[in-house]
């Protein structure tokens, strides 16, 4: 009788602990599925991109490419990321950073600017969020919108060939905010060691 007993407590104990494991890995959360992503040349520019980020045809000699970013949850616009180079820089690394900034209202308005390392190129990134003046119909008409609660991340890389390249993504907030890291692993980035950058 005690060792009917002594197998109904192992059997009990055993079905109890299976049990248990069980609703401990019901509690788990599932791990995200890394996205897929494809690599895209740009003259001497190479990017890590995601595929659910579109290309549109939209280009020229100085617009390299043009994708567009899922919206967020909530939000109604896509984020929109142009790529662009221009002969002899550009202008300049602070002055393009301050025009970014410059086109989201004063009032409002927060800016952050890091500089960074990426293998062997530098590159800045400004993260500015705000009221941000949209630019609607033919850019030569330089007609604008205020689009609020919008978001920019305005990035600037530089190659040893001193050829620069502008990353500019920009949408609603959350969208924008939740590429954040995409965007810098992108062209190789990252936030952990990035630099205060006065302008």
């Amino acid at each position: 009788m005690r060792l009917f007993c002594s197998l109904a407590l192992a059997l009990f104990l055993g079905s109890a602990c299976t049990l248990q494991a069980a609703d401990e890995t019901s509690k788990k959360p599932a791990e995200a599925k890394a996205e897929d992503t494809t690599t895209v040349k740009l003259r001497d520019l190479s990017l890590t991109l995601p595929k659910s980020w579109s290309a549109s045809d939209q280009q020229s000699q100085m617009r390299l490419a043009t994708y567009f970013i899922p919206a967020a949850a909530g939000d109604k616009d896509k984020g929109e990321l142009a790529i662009s180079t221009f002969a002899g820089g550009g202008g300049g690394i602070a002055p393009n950073l301050q025009r970014w900034i410059s086109q989201f209202d004063a009032a409002g308005r927060k800016a952050v600017v890091k500089k960074g390392k990426a293998g062997a190129n530098e590159y800045y990134i400004a993260d500015i969020s705000g009221t941000y003046q949209k630019s609607v119909g033919p850019p030569i008409l330089r007609k604008t919108e205020p689009a609020p609660n919008y978001r920019m991340l305005g990035v600037i890389v530089v190659l040893p060939s001193e050829e620069v390249y502008f990353l500019k993504l920009t949408g609603p907030d959350a969208t924008v905010k939740a590429q954040a890291e995409t965007l810098r692993k992108s062209f190789g980035g990252k936030s952990e060691g990035e630099e205060d950058f006065e302008l």
